[in-house]
């Protein structure tokens, strides 16, 4: 059994069905592209046992995370030749890998601010939209101007899902000196009549900062947005909902609290903590 002959449809089935973005897609391509040569698989009575473990040798000397990222790509594809085809696997080779939980290391907000002094007002615009309103970089790619009104943004997130995400003044009005000059923009940020991939807005707010003296990226900006609500006291079911994360066990790992801001919110909460 070939299984490359699926593997067409399966990224189909992922761009289509799943809503995945195409930097995701690409992720999984490379893992089952690496899977297609290294594996052996065995025709049983009631289906095929697919041994991986010269993809696990293949990419051993990667990190735990990429390891990980990896065997969860073969897994899925796996699943989808199950229910899409009919097609029994088991998996042999498989183990999990624990990865540590880690979060991306926020900006702080002086940093940033010095980084905009030197910007243009499309590259401000490209920074701020993502610190101030949280949003993925993919979610900025896609922003069309229909979708953005004086107080209100709407986002199309993750599985075509919506949410909308109140607009500081600041940032409504930068919006609008931005589109004056760009009346006929279908998206936010586009050149030509096609909107800016995500690895371009990566790239110019790499720029961005680099001039600046320091490596930022948008997850970043993302991450700092969300840390900066929290230590100021925002609940996190209102920030999971602006993040779009699905739930809000998500936005508990990605978003730490410091120590300090813990402390202060715990003193200010509890009854006893007024006692003498």
């Amino acid at each position: 059994m070939d299984i490359g002959k699926y593997y067409k449809s399966f990224f189909e089935y992922l761009k289509n069905v799943r809503k995945l973005s195409p930097q995701s897609v690409k992720t999984y391509s490379i893992a089952l592209n690496l899977l297609k040569e290294n594996y052996e698989i065995e025709k049983r009575e009631n289906g095929y046992i697919l041994n991986i473990t010269a993809f696990r040798l293949a990419i051993k000397g990667l990190s735990k995370r990429s390891i990980s990222t990896k065997l969860s790509a073969v897994r899925t594809f796996i699943k989808y030749l199950k229910q899409f085809h009919n097609i029994n696997i088991v998996l042999k080779g498989n183990q999990s890998i624990k990865v540590p939980k880690t979060l991306p290391k926020p900006i702080k907000h002086q940093k940033i601010t010095e980084a905009l002094k030197n910007c243009s007002l499309e590259e401000r615009l490209m920074v701020l939209i993502i610190y101030a309103l949280g949003v993925r970089v993919s979610e900025v790619a896609n922003l069309k101007v229909k979708d953005i009104s004086n107080n209100w943004i709407r986002i199309t997130g993750k599985g075509d899902k919506t949410r909308e995400i109140p607009v500081l003044k600041n940032i409504s009005l930068l919006i609008q000196e931005y589109l004056q000059n760009r009346k006929n923009n279908t998206y936010l940020f586009q050149k030509g009549d096609k909107p800016l991939s995500s690895s371009q807005i990566r790239y110019r707010i790499d720029k961005i900062f680099k001039r600046a003296g320091v490596k930022v990226t948008p997850h970043q900006l993302r991450h700092s947005f969300a840390t900066e609500l929290l230590n100021s006291g925002a609940r996190i079911s209102d920030v999971s909902e602006l993040l779009g994360h699905s739930s809000m066990s998500t936005t508990q790992i990605y978003t730490k609290l410091n120590s300090s801001a813990k402390m202060e919110n715990y003193l200010k909460a509890h009854p006893l903590a007024n006692l003498n």
